[in-house]
Order: C-alpha cells, then sequence, then structure tokens
C-alpha cells in the first residue's frame, strides 16, 4: 500500500510518498517559486541564434525561455524534413509563438520550452498536434496494447496525438474518452486565450505539485492520503472527486501534536537519505558528490564482511547498492549524468546481475532515465531527466518540521 503524506507551512507544502513504509518520493514547493513545468505561455521572439539553431523567447518570465529548432519542427519525424532548415527560416525576432514549458529556469539559464504541446490527465496524455497513438512500456500484455491502439486510433482526429499512461490498463472506453474529451476542452481553453490574449501570456497553469502526484500515482481505492492541513485535505476530495468520479477516496486528517513526518518516521528517513553517506541494510554505504550536471555515487562493502567469500561479500553488497540507488534517486529526484562505481566484481555474471538489479529496481521511477551499461573503466552510466532543481538542493533550506 501505498502513503501519500503532505504537510503544510504557510507558503509551502511537503510531500513525501511511502510505499510499504519506506520513503520512496520527497518534494518541496513554495508558493513564491513555484514550478512552471507544463505550463503553456504566449510569447514573443527576442531573438534568433542561427548559430545555435535556436531562439530565446520572451515568456514574462525573468529570463527569456530557450527554444531549439527540434522543438519547432513537426513533433512526428516523419513529418521532418530531412535536412533541417536554418532556425531563422522558421522563428524571426517578434514573432508570437505559444510555447509549453518543459525544463525549468536553473541558475543562469532559462527555461527551456518547445510547441509539442501534451496536456497530461489521470489516463492519458493529450497530444494535439502529434498524429500518433502509444502505449506506456509498464503495460506489457500484448493484446491490452493492441486493444488500446485500437481504441485511440478510434477516438483521435488525424492531427491528435494520444499516449496511454498505465493506469489505464484495463479501463472500459467510454472511461478512456471522458478523460479525453476533458483534455480536448482545456485544449481549446488555451487556444481561446492564445487568440485573445497580448504576448507574453500566461495560457495554461500546470497542477501544483501535491495535485500532480494525487493524478499520477495515487489510486483512490488503495492508497492512503495524510494530510495536516483540513481546509487543504477538503480541497483535496473535491480534485480526486473530480479525477477519480465514483470511488470515495481515504483521507486522514492528522490532527496530532506531534508533527504528521515526526510520528509516521519520515523526518528521520529524510535525515538518513540526504545525507552524503548513506548506510546500506548489510553495512556497506553509499558516498554520494553531486555537480551541477555529474552525480557520482561510491559503493563501499564498510561494516559488511559477508560469510563466505570475498566476491560474493561484494556481490551481495552491489545488489543492495542497486536497490538503494534506485530508490535515492527518487527521493533526491536527482537529474543529469549519474555514475555509479560499484565494487569491482570478477564474474561477468555478476556484473550482469547487478545491471539487471538496478534496471528492475528503476521501473517505478516515473522520470525518464536511460541506463547505458559498464564503461571501459567498470563504472556503470546513466542518465535521469533533469527538469528542475534537484530535491537535493531544496532540502538544505526545506521547512523544519
Amino acid at each position: 500500500m501505498k502513503q501519500m503524506m503532505v504537510h503544510y507551512e504557510p507558503g509551502s507544502a511537503e510531500m513525501a510518498l511511502l510505499e510499504d513504509g519506506r520513503l520512496v518520493e520527497y518534494a518541496v514547493e513554495r508558493s513564491d517559486e513555484r514550478e512552471i513545468v507544463g505550463s503553456i505561455f504566449k510569447g514573443r521572439v527576442a531573438n534568433v541564434i542561427p548559430g545555435m539553431q535556436a531562439a530565446f523567447v520572451d515568456i514574462g518570465q525573468k529570463r527569456n525561455a530557450f527554444l531549439y529548432i527540434d522543438d519547432v519542427l513537426p513533433p512526428h519525424l516523419e513529418k521532418q524534413p530531412k535536412i533541417k532548415p536554418s532556425i531563422t527560416e522558421l522563428l524571426v525576432p517578434g514573432q508570437e509563438v505559444v510555447v509549453q514549458v518543459t525544463k525549468d529556469a536553473m541558475g543562469t539559464k532559462g527555461a527551456r520550452v518547445t510547441t509539442h504541446y501534451s496536456l497530461p490527465g489521470r489516463l492519458l496524455v493529450y497530444m494535439p498536434t502529434a498524429g500518433y497513438v502509444a502505449v506506456s512500456k509498464k503495460i506489457e500484455r500484448e493484446s491490452e496494447r493492441n486493444r488500446l491502439k485500437y481504441i485511440g486510433e478510434e477516438l483521435r482526429t488525424e492531427e491528435e496525438g494520444l499516449i496511454f499512461r498505465t493506469i489505464v490498463e484495463d479501463q472500459e472506453q467510454r472511461v478512456i474518452e471522458e478523460d479525453l474529451n476533458m483534455l480536448r476542452r482545456q485544449w481549446a481553453a488555451i487556444e481561446l486565450k492564445a487568440q485573445t490574449l497580448p504576448a507574453p501570456a500566461l495560457l495554461h497553469s500546470d497542477l501544483s505539485m501535491v495535485q500532480r502526484l494525487m493524478r499520477d500515482v495515487f489510486s483512490p481505492l488503495s492508497d492512503e492520503l495524510l494530510m495536516d492541513c483540513p481546509d487543504q485535505a477538503e480541497e483535496a476530495g473535491l480534485f480526486l472527486d473530480h479525477i477519480a468520479a465514483g470511488r470515495k477516496p481515504q483521507i486522514r486528517i492528522h490532527r496530532s501534536q506531534t508533527p504528521l513526518f515526526e510520528a509516521y518516521g519520515v523526518k528521520q528517513q529524510l535525515d538518513k537519505d540526504f545525507q552524503r553517506k548513506v548506510w546500506l541494510p548489510g553495512g556497506g554505504y553509499l558516498v554520494w558528490d553531486q555537480t551541477e550536471a555529474l552525480n557520482v555515487v561510491d559503493v563501499n562493502t564498510g561494516k559488511y564482511i559477508g560469510t563466505d567469500s570475498l566476491e560474493n561479500t561484494v556481490f551481495s553488497t552491489n545488489l543492495q547498492a542497486a536497490e538503494e540507488i534506485a530508490r535515492l534517486l527518487r527521493v533526491r529526484d536527482v537529474g543529469g549524468i549519474i555514475i555509479i562505481d560499484f565494487i569491482d566484481m570478477e564474474l561477468e555474471e555478476h556484473r550482469t546481475e547487478v545491471l539487471n538489479r538496478l534496471q528492475i529496481c528503476m521501473r517505478s521511477d516515473r522520470t525518464q532515465h536511460h541506463i547505458m551499461g559498464w564503461t571501459k573503466l567498470g563504472l556503470l552510466e546513466m542518465t535521469r531527466k533533469k527538469m528542475r532543481e534537484s530535491v537535493d538542493q531544496r532540502f538544505q533550506t526545506a521547512t523544519k518540521f
């Protein structure tokens, strides 16, 4: 069972997601620095840089947003020209353009934006101009994948694109169509604003952090939602009724004098999970080092001495490390290039099994990632999409419980 806990302070909200009592996700959102990933703006091209094949767009934020040529060309690869034109043929300074934020502004860099729009719903992601149907890879039954593809082709217009999310599995076509029509109405409202509002203007704001997580990971029938603010709990109930009509959500209000995160052991887990040195259950430990774009995790045997051979001790430690690293990448919301220095193993079958264990544990990660495998130096290399400031950084100044 999953438990989603939300602690509120004036101007901020902190969310913890637990699976069987174990922390797997953590997020912080402050009202004065709310993320804009997913939001749609009507912007004005500030300048075009042919050498970078990119443009900078004024969307009304502190820094102009970055728009690369691939995000201007048609989203369907078959509709793109074989040879890319110059960005100057597509955009000119002063031109108005509707864009969606795909990556928050970080440091001195402005937000990354695209013209490949997508609106996520409970069951599917609606792309008004993509022109294709796709199904989540986590839906493995071929018969169900084929059923969903058939439904998608039946429901969409020629230019529309649909991506079916994992939660849509075994849902009736009627329920899927309701979700699609709701997203179509959202897009129609965005288009109407784009026609009437002067640039720069916000056309559509994505859901709050708490609402996104309720939509994406919360199952009203089996999961539990705990909140320490009655007003926010009432608002959450209305939101869940809207996205999961007919299902009575389980929402509990925490009224104890002991803070919510302390009462359920979340604070203690956070204090351990955000240390530079993180101990593994068997006595080994991880050391985390982070730069702006590169994250390095070093695995050590520590206190773990094993029971028979050095190779088996190392292998067992690496398996534990693979599971814990997969969890901590979600908890810390680590993005960018990730290098894992597992302890050297002599047997190739052990290296393969450690890699497989990491891949299996990463399946529950909703953030796009790619595991490249072992380098010639014996390091494991992977990437995880970076869309916002790392929670690891925000945790340093997070609200004290």
